[in-house]
């Protein structure tokens, strides 16, 4: 099971709130569930048997959950109907179906019809912190996804509409969350990609087992980048400092094979001697070893003499050729 589907089963199985949360979240179920019409779940087609079908999905967390809750604040003589796959199709599909005048009922409790045409925030359902948190159980159960933790970070909301889209992601800032949006296909896709903000939805849906799970995941990951990254700077550091070390010897024996290090100053055929006999050393051991010992910034200034020497004999030698 992917995490957002675990995510989604933890939520679908919660029992808490009160019955102005339970509304919040019929609420939303409702207006996302329909999102590739772009209905917002106001309109409702009618099934052979002349009931309205309320909902229509493959999605059984939805379908469960959504009928669970009519049941808990409305009592309506609703019924959840399972069809098996069939015509080439391999998952099955759930319907929820009530009589005409019990759904009209339900949906003018819901405010679907406001919230069809008028800002989802000021809507009677999210006047409260904690509906407001309901509400956004309800889209991400609808229409949600959430990346696993262990590969990337998105959670993602889909719409059917751009106007779906926008009063999600305002939702979503007045919760302190900051959205992105862009279109794939016919979707309009509410995002957030920000790793502690995604934690902080989850807290905010009260998905608390999948948010110690993610959370476990996320310090995981994060320390694996820290040690990757430290290693592959010290890695880069130890081929910097052998590379340069190469390029020393290298002078060093250069200016032996020309002139001796017998011609150099006092100090530099001192240094020279130390190089060629400790060639992994760092700067700051090399310095260590000379008598007196010499600073990391002193044992680099000779050194960028020996350099500097080198380049002139290796001048004068071709002009001599």
């Amino acid at each position: 099971m992917s995490f957002s589907s675990e995510v989604k089963e933890e939520l679908s199985r919660q029992t808490g709130g009160g019955r102005h949360c339970q509304i919040a979240e019929l609420t939303a179920l409702f207006l996302l569930q329909d999102r590739t019409a772009g209905r917002n779940g106001t309109d409702r087609r009618q099934s052979d048997g002349g009931e309205t079908v309320l909902m229509d999905t493959e999605n059984a967390f939805v379908a469960d959950r959504t009928f669970r809750l009519i049941h808990r604040c409305f009592r309506e003589p609703v019924r959840l109907e399972r069809q098996d796959g069939g015509n080439g199709r391999k998952t099955s599909r759930f319907r929820i179906l009530a009589g005409k005048d019990q759904a009209d009922a339900l949906m003018q409790a819901l405010h679907l019809e406001e919230f069809r045409e008028g800002i989802w925030i000021h809507q009677v359902p999210l006047q409260r912190g904690c509906c407001r948190r309901a509400f956004l159980r309800g889209c991400f159960l609808s229409s949600g996804g959430i990346t696993d933790p262990d590969r990337s970070y998105q959670f993602e909301i889909l719409c059917g509409t751009s106007y779906q889209a926008e009063q999600v992601s305002v939702l979503l800032d007045v919760l302190g969350i900051r959205p992105g949006t862009f279109q794939r296909r016919n979707y309009f896709v509410v995002y957030v990609k920000d790793s502690e903000e995604i934690g902080s939805l989850l807290g905010l849906m009260d998905a608390r087992v999948s948010l110690l799970n993610y959370e476990n995941i996320r310090v995981v990951r994060e320390v694996r980048g820290k040690v990757n990254r430290r290693v592959n700077c010290e890695t880069a550091n130890i081929e910097k400092t052998a590379g340069a070390a190469a390029r020393q010897i290298e002078d060093i024996l250069y200016i032996n094979r020309i002139i001796g290090l017998s011609k150099l100053s006092n100090g530099l055929d001192e240094i020279a001697e130390v190089r060629l006999q400790y060639p992994t050393a760092t700067l700051q051991e090399l310095g260590t070893y000379l008598d007196p010992p010499v600073g990391k910034s002193g044992v680099n200034h000779r050194l960028r003499k020996l350099s500097a020497i080198a380049d002139r004999l290796r001048e004068t030698h071709e002009e001599e050729t």
